[in-house]
């Protein structure tokens, strides 16, 4: 794997990062809130149907240099590579995603553990709609506090571990996944079926999201939703003109792309 073109302090810049550079949780919490806040979630090259590529220097390129964002496989894969460059133990692996609390994939999904003094963390940079902005304590049965949602993580005799979050006074199913750790070629596969196939979420529409302060705005398809902690606003387009401005006024992102 190249990695000839990594500037971490490119990096940094990116995602309005200043803190620590140490091995500990505080470094391990400001970075991923830090990515999660600032880099948009978004499908946009793979519904314009160019290949996407987990090499390092193609994910900083694109999510640094060109001020992109990505999907699970970019978003992850670069954090993953920031985080083993500093000198945390990454073990990466592979969840399936529930939708609206029911099972709906294979394992498609990337996320990772991060092993801090004894301690294992869930981070999850490029999930996109009810995951966590900051890491999860790999605790079983211990609800936690992430900005506006409460998490935790339960364990299952078939699936292994599985997230949730609470909405509504109800713990709801986000993903699952084993600790079993995952390599390049599993997620050259992942991402392949994810990015390519007719079926696929990703294909669909054009999606962009990302939290806010107080919230989340996010892109789908012809309508943009910008939520926040007293009130939701929800704004339809009738052109791809109007997908596009939405796209750089909120995310900051000039790529074009033709909805379907």
């Amino acid at each position: 794997m190249s990695n000839e073109l990594f500037d971490i302090m490119a990096y940094f810049k990116r995602i309005e990062y200043s803190g620590s550079t140490d091995v500990t949780i505080e470094t391990l919490r400001g970075l991923h809130i830090a990515q999660v806040m600032k880099v948009p979630f978004e499908n946009l090259d793979i519904l314009n149907k160019k290949p996407i590529s987990l090499e390092i220097d193609d994910l900083f390129k694109k999510i640094v240099m060109n001020k992109r964002g990505g999907y699970c496989f970019e978003m992850n894969g670069l954090f993953s590579f920031v985080l083993k460059k500093l000198g945390f133990r990454v073990k990466n692996l592979l969840a399936r995603v529930w939708k609206d609390g029911f099972e709906s994939s294979g394992k498609t999904h990337q996320v990772m553990l991060v092993e801090i003094d004894g301690q294992n963390w869930l981070c999850d940079v490029g999930f996109g709609g009810n995951g966590p902005v900051s890491p999860i304590l790999l605790e079983e049965g211990f609800e936690q506090e992430d900005f506006m949602r409460r998490y935790q993580i339960t364990r299952d005799p078939i699936y292994g571990y599985i997230l949730q979050f609470k909405i509504k006074d109800v713990f709801q199913n986000v993903y699952a996944f084993t600790l079993d750790e995952c390599y390049p070629q599993d997620y050259a596969v992942a991402n392949y079926y994810t990015s390519t196939h007719p079926s696929s979420f990703f294909r669909q529409a054009p999606i962009c999201t990302k939290p806010t302060e107080d919230g989340r705005v996010t892109l789908f398809d012809h309508q943009l939703k910008i939520a926040g902690k007293q009130s939701e606003t929800e704004i339809a387009f009738d052109s791809d003109e109007e997908i596009q401005d939405a796209l750089q006024n909120h995310f900051g992102i000039h790529e074009q792309v033709k909805s379907k």
